[in-house]
């Protein structure tokens, strides 16, 4: 990879921002990464930018929708001080260990920092990589607009997340199902490794790589672990522990408003808690437990009420590749024990916030699964379901919420038990219009503005991102992106093809 000729520096025109690059990732030395150059693309074209991050970088709008800065974006030229590379991992894939893998069409660019923080900035979709296996390192328009949308609905509602900060698009052509055109997602986050950086060194039995690659993250994100009285001291088992945490969180706030990764591989897993590689996701229309959003998933390991098992099962990979650092099974097994209390707590608080019930008392257990037996029993839509419970507790009738439900009795019965539970709070309904969002990505809302953006048209992927970074307000011009999808979406197939 080191044979391939240097792309060009972006021209200095339009005030061309000078950044402060590192990569501290670099530092960690040659076996974790190659370094290598993306392969440019022809006609690049803005499809995305996301203004509100742009601002949190510091970064110039303008510069970045110049013709220098849709190189830079696409990944044609280079901002001077950057080390673009990509990372090598293992990991378990549906269930199977697959092996070495790595970043096969992602390139780091580097490490800036920004008023938000160290932000390391990376091109999804700029080329082969010495770890594209059979791929082709590109990725296409459909699957980049997902990415860009979807990652951006996960901020605005306030989910653990990796960043779009732009989508670019090429007329190349790129072979999926069916021949689609090319594009570049440029994903920010704090970090991009993965529980599959620390199973790749453990699965080797390089445990001097392990080790620096553990000392790495916790001394840059986890430094509480350093001496910690828990677990003796040991800094590794409480690395997991936190982990663990962080995992089960993010996992709970998924599952309380609904959303389905589709594709939980290790590999898939970030470090730090953060939703990470938008694939085959979905939030749910109609409220079913055992959802699966993957089309290619055909036996149902990722189904919408697996998720929380699989979560843990993949902290459980992560315990044994850190079992080398850790030392003991049992203080492996204490630090993932956490899990198993954090996950259910925090989904518990969650569900009793989607209610308005900022106390806990015993029968609460009982409302919330009560309710989600009703609307799973007739399939009742779940977003718009919170969404109107929300708009009644703040003071409207309750007739628009009865309407979602065939069984009106079964309905009523819980809402009386809820309206007395109720009584002994207050200001619920206004915590609960900013809690139960009105708008997420519906798979229709992402296919509509994909198809008008393989016209040219990217006016509602704009339009889109605008109401995602502020889910929870009332849009009013905008009643008919907050409705029941319609009966064409049942159809739609999202798979692993991206």
């Amino acid at each position: 990879m080191n044979e391939i000729l240097q792309l060009p520096e972006a021209p200095a025109d339009l005030a061309q921002p000078a950044l402060a690059w590192r990569n501290s990732f670099a530092g960690l030395g040659p076996a974790f990464f190659t370094d290598l150059q993306p392969t440019p693309l022809p006609s690049p074209a803005l499809v995305g930018l996301n203004a509100p991050l742009v601002q949190e970088l510091g970064l110039d709008p303008d510069w970045l929708a110049s013709p220098p800065g849709l190189d830079v974006l696409t990944g044609n030229r280079l901002l001077p001080g950057g080390r673009p590379l990509a990372s090598v991992y293992s990991g378990h894939q549906f269930g199977v260990w697959a092996g070495q893998l790595g970043d096969g069409r992602a390139i780091l660019l580097g490490e800036i920092d920004s008023p938000a923080g160290p932000r390391e900035l990376q091109l999804k979709g700029a080329g082969r990589t010495p770890y594209s296996r059979m791929g082709d390192g590109r990725a296409v328009l459909r699957s980049s607009i997902r990415e860009y949308l979807g990652s951006e609905a996960m901020q605005g509602l306030r989910i653990p997340t990796t960043r779009a900060l732009a989508v670019t698009g090429s007329p190349a052509p790129v072979r999926r199902e069916e021949v689609e055109t090319a594009a570049v997602v440029t994903r920010v986050a704090p970090s991009f490794v993965r529980f599959g950086h620390f199973e790749h060194f453990a699965a080797r039995d390089q445990h001097d790589h392990l080790r620096t690659l553990a000392d790495y993250v916790i001394d840059r994100f986890y430094p509480e672990c350093r001496g910690a009285e828990r677990f003796a001291g040991n800094a590794y088992a409480a690395f997991l522990e936190q982990v663990s945490e962080r995992t089960a969180a993010m996992v709970a706030q998924w599952q309380a408003v609904g959303f389905c990764h589709g594709v939980m591989n290790t590999d898939n897993m970030s470090i730090l808690g953060l939703t990470i590689d938008y694939g085959p996701f979905q939030f749910l229309d109609g409220f079913d437990p055992g959802h699966i959003c993957n089309h290619s998933d055909e036996q149902g390991r990722y189904a919408f009420n697996k998720q929380p098992n699989i979560a843990y099962w993949n902290l459980f990979c992560l315990g044994q590749a850190l079992l080398p650092l850790i030392g003991e099974q049992e203080l492996a097994l204490a630090a993932l024990e956490s899990y198993k209390s954090v996950f259910p707590r925090e989904l518990e608080r969650l569900m009793r916030a989607k209610l308005g019930l900022a106390t806990a008392q015993d029968a609460d257990r009982q409302l919330i699964e009560g309710i989600l037996q009703l609307l799973a029993k007739e399939r009742v839509d779940y977003t718009i379901f919170w969404r109107r419970l929300s708009h009644h507790v703040a003071g409207q009738p309750a007739d628009t919420v009865r309407d979602l439900f065939l069984d009106r009795e079964g309905f009523d019965g819980w809402l009386s038990r809820y309206s007395q539970r109720l009584a002994l709070e207050e200001g619920a309904g206004p915590r609960m219009l900013q809690t139960n969002p009105k708008y997420v990505l519906r798979n229709h809302l992402g296919e509509m503005a994909i198809r008008q953006a393989k016209l040219g048209d990217h006016s509602m992927v704009s339009g889109l991102l605008l109401l995602l970074q502020s889910p929870f307000a009332e849009h009013p011009d905008h009643e008919d992106l907050a409705g029941f999808p319609p009966d064409w979406a049942s159809n739609i197939e999202i798979s692993c093809s991206s």
